[in-house]
């Protein structure tokens, strides 16, 4: 993890050094939003974990809501007069379930999921909106802990899974004024690429509604893939994760 840090910092690098230039401080140069929000989050794909391989993963919303312990999510955003600007976005959920066996046993499962961003990006302006060019990484961390005990299968058995992983992203984001009150909102990036996942991608479209100058509703359908895989298939350290997590966003986003 200490190389996933360097990284950051040396993406970073621009902007920060840029924003503690004499004379850049004024917060008449700068604007801020910040999003707190909700996701209807739905998964699909398969995951892998030990032996145990190409396993459907199906979670519905109401499956989420039924086994959800904590969820936390927010999008922060950090701009200059210049263009330059800052994106940080976390989402983190804690779910866990007891699933009982046709013999009486119970299987235990604990699930730790949290994806965190960080973008530097450049705004440039349009007649009726503006472009957002991002480039930074995106953080992965799960955490799965799984106990099966001996009535549903010989002998009590526990996998622990601790998969963390850094992925390079580059993409955009266009927004369009459709009036003073409405606006248009077309995301999309690209990571991964076989230098931690395979792949990772996000794309998302919405609308977003003016309330004031201090705040905005915003209303997005999101969906970010990835594929990663590590360690050597049918060993009990081997991890796989295929999926999309997908579903509606409402925010309220502060801006100051």
């Amino acid at each position: 993890m200490k190389n996933s840090f360097i990284l950051l910092i040396i993406l970073l690098f621009p902007t920060i050094i840029f924003a503690a230039e004499p004379g850049t401080t004024d917060q008449k140069s700068w604007s801020f939003d910040l999003e707190p929000y909700l996701m209807a989050t739905s998964i699909a794909g398969i995951a892998s974990v030990g032996r145990v391989t190409g396993v459907d993963v199906d979670v519905e919303f109401s499956d989420i809501l039924e086994t959800l312990n904590i969820a936390a999510m927010i999008h922060f955003e950090a701009h200059h007069e210049s263009g330059w600007g800052i994106w940080l976005d976390y989402g983190f959920m804690d779910l866990s379930q007891d699933t009982a066996g046709p013999v009486g046993g119970v299987a235990s499962t604990d699930i730790r999921q949290g994806v965190f961003e960080a973008f530097a990006l450049y705004r440039q302006e349009l007649t009726q909106g503006k472009i957002d060019y991002i480039a930074g990484v995106r953080l992965w961390k799960n955490n799965i802990d799984a106990t099966v005990d001996a009535a549903m299968f010989p002998g009590s058995q526990s996998i622990k899974i601790r998969a963390d992983w850094l992925d390079a992203v580059v993409g955009a984001r266009w927004i369009h004024y459709l009036n003073d009150t409405w606006q248009f909102r077309l995301r999309g990036d690209i990571g991964g690429l076989g230098l931690a996942s395979n792949f990772t991608g996000t794309a998302s479209v919405g609308i977003i509604y003016v309330i004031n100058d201090l705040m905005d509703i915003d209303l997005t359908y999101k969906a970010t893939w990835v594929d990663y895989e590590e360690g050597t298939k049918h060993t009990t350290d081997y991890f796989e994760y295929d999926t999309v997590t997908h579903g509606p966003i409402l925010g309220l986003n502060f801006k100051w």
